[in-house]
Protein backbone atom coordinates (compact mmCIF):
# COMPACT_ATOMS: atom_id res chain seq x y z
CA UNK A 1 0.00 0.00 0.00
CA UNK A 2 2.82 2.39 0.91
CA UNK A 3 4.60 1.57 -2.34
CA UNK A 4 1.47 2.24 -4.40
CA UNK A 5 0.83 5.54 -2.62
CA UNK A 6 4.42 6.63 -3.17
CA UNK A 7 4.26 5.75 -6.86
CA UNK A 8 0.99 7.68 -7.23
CA UNK A 9 2.50 10.71 -5.47
CA UNK A 10 5.67 10.78 -7.56
CA UNK A 11 3.70 10.18 -10.76
CA UNK A 12 1.41 13.12 -10.02
CA UNK A 13 4.34 15.44 -9.20
CA UNK A 14 5.93 14.51 -12.54
CA UNK A 15 2.99 14.12 -14.91
CA UNK A 16 0.97 17.19 -13.86
CA UNK A 17 3.54 19.82 -14.98
CA UNK A 18 4.65 17.55 -17.86
CA UNK A 19 1.12 17.32 -19.28
CA UNK A 20 0.28 20.99 -18.65
CA UNK A 21 3.49 22.16 -20.31
CA UNK A 22 2.67 20.38 -23.56
CA UNK A 23 -0.95 21.54 -23.34
CA UNK A 24 0.24 25.16 -23.12
CA UNK A 25 2.82 24.67 -25.89
CA UNK A 26 0.24 23.21 -28.27
CA UNK A 27 -2.39 25.76 -27.31
CA UNK A 28 0.02 28.67 -27.69
CA UNK A 29 1.21 27.52 -31.10
CA UNK A 30 -2.35 26.90 -32.32
CA UNK A 31 -3.38 30.39 -31.19
CA UNK A 32 -0.40 31.91 -32.94
CA UNK A 33 -0.99 30.18 -36.28
CA UNK A 34 -4.78 30.75 -36.20
CA UNK A 35 -4.98 34.35 -34.91
CA UNK A 36 -1.56 36.00 -34.95
CA UNK A 37 0.67 34.92 -37.81
CA UNK A 38 -1.03 36.87 -40.57
CA UNK A 39 -1.89 39.99 -38.59
CA UNK A 40 0.17 43.08 -39.17
CA UNK A 41 1.17 45.30 -36.28
CA UNK A 42 0.36 48.32 -38.44
CA UNK A 43 -3.29 47.28 -38.91
CA UNK A 44 -5.01 49.90 -36.71
CA UNK A 45 -8.29 50.62 -38.52
CA UNK A 46 -11.43 50.89 -36.34
CA UNK A 47 -15.10 51.33 -37.35
CA UNK A 48 -15.44 54.16 -34.78
CA UNK A 49 -13.39 55.84 -32.07
CA UNK A 50 -15.38 55.88 -28.80
CA UNK A 51 -14.10 57.76 -25.78
CA UNK A 52 -11.57 55.87 -23.65
CA UNK A 53 -10.44 56.80 -20.14
CA UNK A 54 -6.95 55.65 -19.15
CA UNK A 55 -7.08 55.08 -15.40
CA UNK A 56 -3.81 55.03 -13.43
CA UNK A 57 -4.18 54.19 -9.72
CA UNK A 58 -1.02 55.29 -7.91
CA UNK A 59 0.35 54.48 -4.49
CA UNK A 60 3.90 55.64 -3.73
CA UNK A 61 4.77 55.84 -7.43
CA UNK A 62 6.86 59.01 -7.20
CA UNK A 63 9.75 57.37 -9.06
CA UNK A 64 7.58 56.45 -12.06
CA UNK A 65 4.54 58.71 -12.27
CA UNK A 66 6.08 61.52 -14.36
CA UNK A 67 7.40 59.06 -16.94
CA UNK A 68 4.12 57.14 -17.11
CA UNK A 69 1.76 60.14 -17.38
CA UNK A 70 4.00 61.82 -19.97
CA UNK A 71 4.12 58.60 -21.97
CA UNK A 72 0.33 58.23 -21.93
CA UNK A 73 -0.01 61.50 -23.78
CA UNK A 74 1.79 59.98 -26.77
CA UNK A 75 -0.86 57.34 -27.48
CA UNK A 76 -1.92 57.12 -31.12
CA UNK A 77 -5.67 57.33 -30.54
CA UNK A 78 -7.79 60.43 -31.12
CA UNK A 79 -10.35 60.25 -28.29
CA UNK A 80 -9.06 59.57 -24.79
CA UNK A 81 -8.50 61.17 -21.40
CA UNK A 82 -6.15 60.26 -18.55
CA UNK A 83 -7.35 59.89 -14.95
CA UNK A 84 -4.70 59.48 -12.25
CA UNK A 85 -5.85 58.38 -8.78
CA UNK A 86 -3.48 59.20 -5.94
CA UNK A 87 -4.46 56.58 -3.35
CA UNK A 88 -3.16 58.28 -0.20
CA UNK A 89 0.50 58.05 -1.22
CA UNK A 90 3.06 58.86 1.44
CA UNK A 91 5.75 60.01 -0.99
CA UNK A 92 5.79 62.81 -3.58
CA UNK A 93 3.24 61.16 -5.92
CA UNK A 94 0.48 63.68 -5.10
CA UNK A 95 2.50 66.88 -5.71
CA UNK A 96 4.04 65.42 -8.85
CA UNK A 97 0.61 64.62 -10.28
CA UNK A 98 -0.60 68.15 -9.50
CA UNK A 99 2.41 69.62 -11.29
CA UNK A 100 1.72 67.47 -14.34
CA UNK A 101 -1.70 69.09 -14.78
CA UNK A 102 0.11 72.29 -15.82
CA UNK A 103 1.74 70.42 -18.70
CA UNK A 104 -1.27 68.24 -19.54
CA UNK A 105 -4.46 70.28 -18.89
CA UNK A 106 -6.65 67.35 -20.00
CA UNK A 107 -5.23 65.22 -17.16
CA UNK A 108 -7.68 64.63 -14.28
CA UNK A 109 -6.11 63.95 -10.88
CA UNK A 110 -8.12 62.45 -8.03
CA UNK A 111 -6.71 62.50 -4.50
CA UNK A 112 -7.85 60.05 -1.84
CA UNK A 113 -6.85 61.23 1.63
CA UNK A 114 -5.93 57.75 2.81
CA UNK A 115 -4.94 54.44 1.25
CA UNK A 116 -8.26 52.89 0.23
CA UNK A 117 -6.88 50.15 -2.03
CA UNK A 118 -6.49 49.77 -5.78
CA UNK A 119 -10.04 48.46 -6.27
CA UNK A 120 -11.57 51.58 -4.68
CA UNK A 121 -9.35 53.83 -6.79
CA UNK A 122 -10.39 52.10 -10.01
CA UNK A 123 -14.06 52.12 -9.05
CA UNK A 124 -13.97 55.82 -8.14
CA UNK A 125 -12.49 56.74 -11.53
CA UNK A 126 -14.94 54.48 -13.39
CA UNK A 127 -17.92 56.17 -11.75
CA UNK A 128 -16.67 59.69 -12.45
CA UNK A 129 -16.00 59.34 -16.18
CA UNK A 130 -18.45 59.23 -19.08
CA UNK A 131 -16.02 57.21 -21.22
CA UNK A 132 -17.47 54.09 -22.81
CA UNK A 133 -14.30 52.10 -22.18
CA UNK A 134 -11.63 52.16 -19.47
CA UNK A 135 -7.99 51.23 -19.99
CA UNK A 136 -6.69 50.45 -16.49
CA UNK A 137 -2.92 50.30 -16.01
CA UNK A 138 -0.44 50.18 -13.13
CA UNK A 139 1.63 53.16 -12.08
CA UNK A 140 4.76 51.79 -13.78
CA UNK A 141 3.13 50.63 -17.03
CA UNK A 142 4.14 52.10 -20.41
CA UNK A 143 1.61 50.91 -23.03
CA UNK A 144 2.42 50.63 -26.69
CA UNK A 145 1.14 53.73 -28.56
CA UNK A 146 -1.39 51.57 -30.46
CA UNK A 147 -2.51 49.50 -27.45
CA UNK A 148 -5.89 51.26 -27.22
CA UNK A 149 -6.67 50.50 -30.86
CA UNK A 150 -5.63 46.85 -30.64
CA UNK A 151 -7.77 46.23 -27.56
CA UNK A 152 -10.78 48.13 -28.85
CA UNK A 153 -10.84 45.81 -31.87
CA UNK A 154 -12.29 43.04 -29.68
CA UNK A 155 -14.68 45.24 -27.72
CA UNK A 156 -16.19 46.85 -30.83
CA UNK A 157 -16.50 43.54 -32.67
CA UNK A 158 -18.50 41.76 -29.92
CA UNK A 159 -20.86 43.46 -27.45
CA UNK A 160 -20.51 40.54 -25.03
CA UNK A 161 -16.77 41.07 -24.55
CA UNK A 162 -16.43 42.73 -21.17
CA UNK A 163 -12.65 43.08 -20.96
CA UNK A 164 -9.47 42.65 -22.98
CA UNK A 165 -6.08 41.93 -21.44
CA UNK A 166 -2.78 43.00 -22.93
CA UNK A 167 0.69 41.50 -23.30
CA UNK A 168 3.01 42.65 -20.47
CA UNK A 169 6.70 42.84 -21.30
CA UNK A 170 9.49 43.23 -18.74
CA UNK A 171 11.57 46.37 -19.21
CA UNK A 172 14.06 46.04 -16.32
CA UNK A 173 16.47 43.39 -17.62
CA UNK A 174 19.69 44.41 -15.87
CA UNK A 175 19.78 41.42 -13.48
CA UNK A 176 19.48 37.66 -13.92
CA UNK A 177 16.22 37.63 -11.96
CA UNK A 178 14.75 40.25 -14.27
CA UNK A 179 15.84 38.42 -17.42
CA UNK A 180 14.41 35.15 -16.12
CA UNK A 181 11.03 36.85 -15.81
CA UNK A 182 11.21 37.87 -19.46
CA UNK A 183 11.03 34.18 -20.33
CA UNK A 184 8.39 33.52 -17.68
CA UNK A 185 5.98 36.11 -19.05
CA UNK A 186 6.21 34.54 -22.51
CA UNK A 187 6.38 30.84 -21.69
CA UNK A 188 3.96 30.77 -18.77
CA UNK A 189 1.66 33.79 -18.78
CA UNK A 190 1.59 34.27 -22.56
CA UNK A 191 1.12 30.61 -23.49
CA UNK A 192 -1.51 30.06 -20.79
CA UNK A 193 -3.57 33.05 -21.91
CA UNK A 194 -3.37 31.93 -25.53
CA UNK A 195 -4.45 28.39 -24.62
CA UNK A 196 -7.29 29.59 -22.40
CA UNK A 197 -8.53 31.95 -25.09
CA UNK A 198 -8.87 29.00 -27.46
CA UNK A 199 -11.01 27.37 -24.81
CA UNK A 200 -13.08 30.49 -24.17
CA UNK A 201 -12.31 31.40 -20.54
CA UNK A 202 -9.34 33.20 -18.95
CA UNK A 203 -8.03 32.76 -15.43
CA UNK A 204 -7.38 36.49 -15.22
CA UNK A 205 -6.81 39.69 -17.11
CA UNK A 206 -3.46 41.33 -16.37
CA UNK A 207 -3.77 44.00 -13.72
CA UNK A 208 -0.90 45.92 -15.29
CA UNK A 209 -3.05 46.65 -18.37
CA UNK A 210 -6.61 45.67 -19.19
CA UNK A 211 -9.41 47.46 -21.03
CA UNK A 212 -12.97 47.18 -19.68
CA UNK A 213 -16.40 47.95 -21.05
CA UNK A 214 -17.87 50.36 -18.50
CA UNK A 215 -21.36 48.89 -18.83
CA UNK A 216 -19.94 45.46 -17.98
CA UNK A 217 -18.32 46.87 -14.85
CA UNK A 218 -21.60 48.48 -13.84
CA UNK A 219 -23.37 45.19 -14.42
CA UNK A 220 -21.13 43.28 -11.97
CA UNK A 221 -20.76 46.01 -9.36
CA UNK A 222 -17.19 47.09 -10.26
CA UNK A 223 -14.11 45.78 -8.45
CA UNK A 224 -14.22 44.06 -5.05
CA UNK A 225 -12.50 46.08 -2.34
CA UNK A 226 -11.72 43.10 -0.08
CA UNK A 227 -9.71 40.96 -2.53
CA UNK A 228 -5.91 40.74 -2.57
CA UNK A 229 -5.82 40.64 -6.39
CA UNK A 230 -8.57 42.73 -7.89
CA UNK A 231 -7.68 41.58 -11.43
CA UNK A 232 -8.37 37.88 -10.78
CA UNK A 233 -11.59 38.69 -8.94
CA UNK A 234 -13.01 40.99 -11.63
CA UNK A 235 -12.12 38.40 -14.30
CA UNK A 236 -14.14 35.67 -12.59
CA UNK A 237 -16.93 38.08 -11.68
CA UNK A 238 -17.34 39.17 -15.31
CA UNK A 239 -17.24 35.65 -16.74
CA UNK A 240 -19.68 34.26 -14.18
CA UNK A 241 -22.06 37.07 -15.18
CA UNK A 242 -21.97 36.07 -18.85
CA UNK A 243 -19.27 38.44 -20.14
CA UNK A 244 -16.39 37.22 -22.29
CA UNK A 245 -12.70 38.08 -21.89
CA UNK A 246 -10.12 38.36 -24.65
CA UNK A 247 -6.32 38.35 -24.86
CA UNK A 248 -4.63 40.70 -27.32
CA UNK A 249 -0.89 39.93 -27.73
CA UNK A 250 -0.30 43.01 -29.90
CA UNK A 251 -1.31 45.28 -27.01
CA UNK A 252 2.10 45.50 -25.38
CA UNK A 253 2.86 47.29 -22.15
CA UNK A 254 6.32 47.66 -20.66
CA UNK A 255 6.42 47.09 -16.91
CA UNK A 256 8.85 46.94 -13.99
CA UNK A 257 9.14 43.73 -11.97
CA UNK A 258 10.88 42.87 -8.68
CA UNK A 259 14.56 42.03 -9.03
CA UNK A 260 15.19 40.88 -5.48
CA UNK A 261 14.19 37.55 -3.94
CA UNK A 262 12.33 39.36 -1.16
CA UNK A 263 10.37 41.55 -3.57
CA UNK A 264 9.55 38.66 -5.88
CA UNK A 265 8.45 36.50 -2.95
CA UNK A 266 6.07 39.18 -1.67
CA UNK A 267 4.59 39.66 -5.13
CA UNK A 268 4.04 35.95 -5.77
CA UNK A 269 2.64 35.40 -2.29
CA UNK A 270 0.06 38.10 -2.97
CA UNK A 271 -0.77 36.47 -6.32
CA UNK A 272 -1.18 33.08 -4.61
CA UNK A 273 -3.42 34.53 -1.91
CA UNK A 274 -5.52 36.35 -4.50
CA UNK A 275 -6.02 33.23 -6.58
CA UNK A 276 -7.04 31.20 -3.53
CA UNK A 277 -9.40 33.92 -2.33
CA UNK A 278 -11.11 34.09 -5.70
CA UNK A 279 -11.40 30.30 -6.12
CA UNK A 280 -12.97 29.98 -2.67
CA UNK A 281 -15.25 32.98 -3.08
CA UNK A 282 -16.83 31.81 -6.34
CA UNK A 283 -16.79 28.03 -5.72
CA UNK A 284 -20.53 27.92 -4.77
CA UNK A 285 -21.57 29.75 -7.95
CA UNK A 286 -19.42 27.46 -10.07
CA UNK A 287 -21.48 24.45 -9.04
CA UNK A 288 -24.28 25.57 -11.37
CA UNK A 289 -24.15 23.74 -14.75
CA UNK A 290 -24.39 27.00 -16.70
CA UNK A 291 -20.84 27.80 -15.57
CA UNK A 292 -19.40 24.53 -16.86
CA UNK A 293 -16.90 26.36 -19.09
CA UNK A 294 -15.21 27.71 -15.94
CA UNK A 295 -14.76 24.25 -14.45
CA UNK A 296 -11.45 23.39 -16.19
CA UNK A 297 -9.86 26.62 -14.92
CA UNK A 298 -11.25 26.03 -11.43
CA UNK A 299 -10.10 22.41 -11.17
CA UNK A 300 -6.72 23.08 -12.79
CA UNK A 301 -6.10 25.81 -10.22
CA UNK A 302 -6.81 23.43 -7.34
CA UNK A 303 -4.67 20.74 -8.98
CA UNK A 304 -1.79 23.23 -8.90
CA UNK A 305 -2.36 23.69 -5.16
CA UNK A 306 -2.36 19.93 -4.58
CA UNK A 307 0.79 19.66 -6.71
CA UNK A 308 2.57 22.25 -4.55
CA UNK A 309 1.85 20.30 -1.36
CA UNK A 310 2.78 17.01 -3.06
CA UNK A 311 6.12 18.42 -4.18
CA UNK A 312 6.78 19.71 -0.67
CA UNK A 313 6.06 16.26 0.76
CA UNK A 314 8.50 14.59 -1.64
CA UNK A 315 11.20 17.13 -0.82
CA UNK A 316 10.69 16.58 2.91
CA UNK A 317 10.85 12.79 2.46
CA UNK A 318 14.03 13.09 0.41
CA UNK A 319 15.71 15.27 3.04
CA UNK A 320 14.60 13.04 5.91
CA UNK A 321 15.86 10.00 4.00
CA UNK A 322 19.33 11.52 3.94
CA UNK A 323 19.58 11.24 7.73
CA UNK A 324 17.14 8.47 8.68
CA UNK A 325 16.21 5.08 7.27
CA UNK A 326 12.73 5.23 5.77
CA UNK A 327 10.55 2.29 4.69
CA UNK A 328 11.36 1.08 1.18
CA UNK A 329 8.17 2.58 -0.24
CA UNK A 330 9.00 6.08 0.98
CA UNK A 331 12.58 6.52 -0.17
CA UNK A 332 13.14 9.30 -2.63
CA UNK A 333 16.28 10.80 -4.15
CA UNK A 334 17.05 14.49 -3.72
CA UNK A 335 18.61 14.56 -7.20
CA UNK A 336 15.94 13.75 -9.85
CA UNK A 337 16.48 10.75 -12.10
CA UNK A 338 15.56 10.48 -15.79
CA UNK A 339 12.01 11.79 -15.25
CA UNK A 340 13.39 14.92 -13.60
CA UNK A 341 15.69 15.49 -16.57
CA UNK A 342 12.80 14.96 -19.00
CA UNK A 343 10.67 17.47 -17.08
CA UNK A 344 13.52 19.99 -17.15
CA UNK A 345 13.89 19.59 -20.92
CA UNK A 346 10.12 19.96 -21.33
CA UNK A 347 10.25 23.23 -19.42
CA UNK A 348 13.03 24.49 -21.68
CA UNK A 349 10.92 23.56 -24.71
CA UNK A 350 8.03 25.54 -23.25
CA UNK A 351 10.31 28.51 -22.68
CA UNK A 352 11.54 28.33 -26.26
CA UNK A 353 8.00 28.11 -27.66
CA UNK A 354 6.86 31.17 -25.71
CA UNK A 355 9.92 33.20 -26.66
CA UNK A 356 9.69 32.31 -30.36
CA UNK A 357 6.01 33.33 -30.44
CA UNK A 358 6.53 36.63 -28.60
CA UNK A 359 9.59 37.47 -30.72
CA UNK A 360 7.10 38.96 -33.18
CA UNK A 361 6.34 41.65 -30.60
CA UNK A 362 9.60 41.82 -28.60
CA UNK A 363 12.33 41.27 -31.16
CA UNK A 364 15.14 41.26 -28.54
CA UNK A 365 13.64 38.49 -26.45
CA UNK A 366 15.55 35.57 -27.98
CA UNK A 367 18.84 36.80 -26.50
CA UNK A 368 17.52 36.06 -22.99
CA UNK A 369 16.79 32.38 -23.58
CA UNK A 370 20.03 31.14 -22.00
CA UNK A 371 19.26 33.18 -18.87
CA UNK A 372 16.11 31.12 -18.35
CA UNK A 373 17.80 27.76 -17.77
CA UNK A 374 17.43 28.29 -14.02
CA UNK A 375 13.73 29.00 -14.36
CA UNK A 376 12.43 25.47 -13.53
CA UNK A 377 14.29 25.42 -10.21
CA UNK A 378 13.84 29.05 -9.18
CA UNK A 379 10.23 29.72 -10.09
CA UNK A 380 8.78 26.26 -9.49
CA UNK A 381 10.24 26.30 -5.99
CA UNK A 382 9.01 29.85 -5.42
CA UNK A 383 5.54 28.91 -6.67
CA UNK A 384 5.46 25.87 -4.41
CA UNK A 385 6.57 27.83 -1.34
CA UNK A 386 4.15 30.72 -1.84
CA UNK A 387 1.20 28.39 -2.49
CA UNK A 388 1.93 26.30 0.60
CA UNK A 389 2.20 29.42 2.76
CA UNK A 390 -0.77 31.21 1.19
CA UNK A 391 -3.39 28.50 1.70
CA UNK A 392 -3.46 28.49 5.53
CA UNK A 393 -3.19 32.29 5.59
CA UNK A 394 -6.26 32.60 3.38
CA UNK A 395 -8.19 29.87 5.21
CA UNK A 396 -7.62 31.44 8.63
CA UNK A 397 -7.55 35.08 7.52
CA UNK A 398 -9.74 37.34 9.57
CA UNK A 399 -12.25 39.24 7.48
CA UNK A 400 -11.40 42.83 6.70
CA UNK A 401 -13.16 45.50 4.72
CA UNK A 402 -10.32 46.63 2.44
CA UNK A 403 -7.35 45.02 0.72
CA UNK A 404 -4.87 47.89 0.90
CA UNK A 405 -1.65 48.37 -0.99
CA UNK A 406 1.92 47.62 0.00
CA UNK A 407 4.63 49.77 -1.57
CA UNK A 408 5.74 47.75 -4.63
CA UNK A 409 9.21 46.58 -5.54
CA UNK A 410 9.76 47.93 -9.05
CA UNK A 411 13.24 46.44 -9.49
CA UNK A 412 16.24 48.25 -10.92
CA UNK A 413 15.34 50.62 -13.72
CA UNK A 414 18.00 51.28 -16.34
Amino acid sequence: MQQELHVSLTSFVFYYPFFMSYLWIIGGLLHYFIFEEGRRLQDTALPRCPKVAIVVPCYNEGANVVEVISHLHTMRYPNYVVIAVNDGSRDETGPLLDSLVDHHPELLVLHQHRNEGKAIGLTTAAQLTDAEFLLCIDGDSLPDPDAITFMLTHLLADDKVGAVTGNPRIRNRSTLLGRMQVGEFSSIIGLIKRTQQLYGRLMTVSGVMAMFRRSALENVGYWSADMMTEDIDISWKLQLSGWRLRYEPRALTWILMPETIKGLYRQRLRWAKGGLQTAMKYAPRLMHPRHILMWPIFFEFWLSVVWAYSLLLLIVLALVGMFFTLPEGWRYDVVPRWHGTLLFLTCLAQLLAGIVIDRKYDYRILRYYLDTVWYPVAFWMLGMITTVIALPQVLFRRARSRARWVSPDRGMKV
